[in-house]
């Protein structure tokens, strides 16, 4: 398994924004003190380079990035709002640095996986999943993960992307909307919440008709209710084995949003440490070449403890629940450990939600074939 240690710790959006790339630091702090780092391969990505962001995003786009400086937001309003740069997506000292590093990482594990010398590749400062491919969108501004999914199409004839963060997938969804290649699966708050998409009729479009799979949930899910649905725990509903049996991947990409753990500052969903794992965990039991990315999390004690634990998942080792000191240490108050109960926010999915949303998704996915042909485009 490599470990891409991609450090975005000196990067600030303002001093009040809600992403925070620091908590990517805590993780790589925790997975140290943990000594993960002896069942991992530790790799420093890449920059990204423009040609590798021009792969998907658009030149004009790419370019602007380049020269941004944060100065710039007091002027040429007009060409900035084009490019939804604004509030919250805001231009900051080292924006393009930033972009190379998150998209670098993500790009590395694709690569490494494509080598065939590694199974699992981790880049927790990727998962930006919003960005367009001429714009950023919800605290997000090169997308890694299409980048890297494009990577893996240069070996792998189908790539399975499965996104667990509480907000829509939108913008790997629409990348791949028309392709039958990529199968993108999205878990995710719908209705009065951003983006705003992702509902259970979304379904791709042309070739890539009953290639896009969303699953709109409502406030409060629990691990239970999660994993009912996902892996079909209690339950004949498992969305994603019957997504892995008609699409037959040959690689998996997987967003693992932090947004999703209870007490989340953006989120609204109950999901645990342990129960945000299980996730990760039944995704790696398919055994498959799996590129797992950060994404949303915006309670920097969640984010650490969530995706330290999720190394140690994929890495296949037990750890400890008391946490080892560390820098940011006090942020883990008042109980220090790596896992806590949920909170008792009422969890509005009925059972008979879940199971009509899963009997609509079951018939969508019975157009589905493995496909051969070579992406055009």
């Amino acid at each position: 398994m490599v470990y891409c240690l991609a450090d975005i710790g000196n990067y600030m959006f303002s001093p009040n924004h809600d992403m925070k790339p620091i908590r990517v630091r805590m993780v790589h702090c925790l997975v140290y003190e943990y000594q993960l780092y002896r069942h991992v391969t530790i790799m420093e990505p890449h920059r990204a380079t423009p040609d590798e962001m021009k792969i998907f995003h658009d030149e004009d786009y790419i370019d602007m990035l380049r020269r941004a400086k944060p100065e710039h937001m007091n002027s040429n309003l007009d060409a900035l709002s084009y490019y939804n740069i604004g509030d919250d997506c805001p231009l900051f000292d080292g924006i393009f640095e930033y972009c190379q590093i998150t998209t670098g990482g993500s790009i590395a594990g694709a690569q490494s996986l494509n080598s065939g010398e590694y199974d699992i590749a981790i880049n927790w400062a990727g998962g930006m999943h919003h960005a367009k491919w001429y714009k950023a969108s919800g605290f997000c501004f090169v997308n890694d993960i299409v980048l890297a999914i494009l990577q893996l199409l240069k070996k792998h004839q189908r790539v399975l992307y499965v996104d667990i963060d509480c907000h829509h997938g939108d913008g790997v969804e629409e990348a791949f909307y028309t392709t039958d290649r990529v199968m993108t699966i999205s878990f995710h708050k719908f209705g009065n919440f951003f983006p705003g998409t992702g509902n259970y009729d979304s379904i791709g479009y042309g070739k890539g008709l009953h290639y896009a799979v969303n699953f709109p949930l409502h406030e409060g899910i629990t691990d239970l209710s999660y994993m009912i649905v996902f892996r079909g725990v209690r339950s004949s509903l498992h969305v994603v084995s019957k997504a892995v049996e008609r699409f037959r991947p040959n690689a998996i990409v997987m967003q693992c949003g932090a947004d999703s753990l209870a007490m989340d500052r953006l989120g609204c969903f109950n999901l645990t440490v342990a129960g945000h794992g299980e996730l990760v965990k039944y995704i790696r039991s398919f055994n498959l070449p799996l590129l797992l990315v950060g994404g949303g999390g915006y309670t920097l004690s969640n984010v650490g403890r969530c995706w330290t634990y999720e190394t140690a998942v994929a890495a296949g080792v037990e750890i400890s629940n008391e946490l080892p000191i560390c820098e940011h240490y006090s942020l883990y108050a008042p109980t220090y450990t790596l896992h806590a109960p949920p909170t008792n926010m009422e969890d509005k999915n009925t059972r008979s939600h879940l199971e009509t949303i899963s009997a609509r998704i079951y018939d969508s996915l019975r157009y589905v074939c493995a496909p051969s042909a070579p992406l055009k485009g």
